[in-house]
């Protein structure tokens, strides 16, 4: 009898543990978040920015010794867009999603073309990037970036 129990109890955990990751193959709505959350940033777009990107963030980017919380995102996007910036391309040509309940990893490679000050530029590297859905949305609490080389 003992062992049945710890058998049942073992399935259990192990069916709640599998169902934590199990998640919908539907990852549009996450995906036109983080496309928001990107286009946000570029456009200087602060109500959406401040929706998506919630206290607490914390953003790690390529080639910077300071890490960035969410009022250095605001400023930043600001700053870029005051400097004359602009998004001419955003694409993502590769992403694997990871889901853990209300928790989603994008683990992703993006491609930029920006214009500044009439120059173009083209950038591309890897994203690693945290989403938590509250109260039916996802927001973004954190990301990591690294330039390819």
């Amino acid at each position: 009898m003992k062992h049945e129990w710890k058998a049942a109890l073992w399935a259990a955990f192990s069916l709640l543990t599998l169902r934590s990751y199990a998640q919908p193959t539907d990852d549009a709505e996450l995906l036109r978040s983080r496309e928001t959350v990107w286009r946000a940033w570029f456009a200087d777009d602060h109500k959406a920015l401040e929706q998506l990107v919630p206290e607490g963030t914390i953003v790690i980017s390529a080639g910077e010794k300071k890490w960035k919380n969410r009022d250095d995102v605001l400023r930043s996007a600001t700053d870029f867009k005051a400097s004359g910036g602009k998004l001419i391309l955003l694409n993502f040509p590769r992403t694997e999603v990871q889901h853990f309940g209300d928790v989603a990893i994008l683990w992703s490679s993006y491609e930029l073309e920006l214009e500044v000050e009439g120059k173009r530029s083209t950038n591309s590297g890897r994203v690693t990037e945290i989403f938590v859905r509250k109260q039916g949305r996802w927001t973004n609490p954190g990301w990591h970036t690294d330039g390819e080389r």
